[in-house]
Order: C-alpha cells, then structure tokens, then sequence
C-alpha cells in the first residue's frame, strides 16, 4: 500500500511503502521535544514528491541521523539513517502520514536518553 505524507504546509510531500504494524515513541532529548511518532522503513520506500532540497538537516549527538525538517512550518516528517545491517533506513513521522488510524497502532517506547 502506498499512503501519503507532508509537512504541515506541503513544502515537504512524500509517498511511502508499506503498512505500519507499529511505531516507535523515543524519549530521548530530540524525540521527546517532538512528539514523533516513528515508523522505520528502507530507504527506497520511501519517495519524495518535492526537491530533497526543500527539507532542511538537523544533527545531533553522534551525527547519525539525518533529521529532516520544514524550514517554513517547522515541521519534521521524516529522518534517514543507516540500520544496524548497514542498509539505509527512513525513520517516518506518522503524524505526517494521511489517513491513518494512529489509535490503530500499536506503539513501543523505546529509552532513548538512556542509549
């Protein structure tokens, strides 16, 4: 299934694969701040429908993650990493993503101020 996302003011659109059978809420000092709810998928699921260069990069800590945001509205609807196979992932903000359940979703914390 291929389901769509944006910021909140379209600058930033995309289209993903897949279904979410769950997502990933971090504590961790950037994620908390956030309010993200995460769902990792490779990379190549992951398409973008506006130029890469419309989102901007936020990194921090160990400089692993890209954090991409919305220079205009703020907002951060996807990151891109590396998995530990090695294999470039995106980290998805299902709160971007149009037309899902959230309360359908099964959600798992995970302790990020303690990694």
């Amino acid at each position: 299934m291929t389901h769509q996302g944006s910021c909140h003011c379209g600058r930033i659109a995309f289209e993903v694969e897949g279904e979410p059978a769950s997502a990933l809420a971090c504590n961790c000092s950037m994620c908390s701040r956030k309010g993200s709810l995460l769902w990792f998928v490779p990379r190549e699921q992951l398409r973008l429908l506006t130029p890469d260069e419309n989102a901007s990069t936020y990194l921090f800590n160990k400089h692993l993650i890209q954090h991409r945001f919305c220079p205009t509205c703020g907002i951060h609807p996807y990151g891109e990493g590396t998995g530990p196979d090695g294999k470039r992932m995106a980290a998805i903000n299902l709160r971007c993503v149009q037309d899902l359940d959230l309360a359908a979703i099964p959600v798992q914390h995970f302790n990020g101020r303690a990694a």
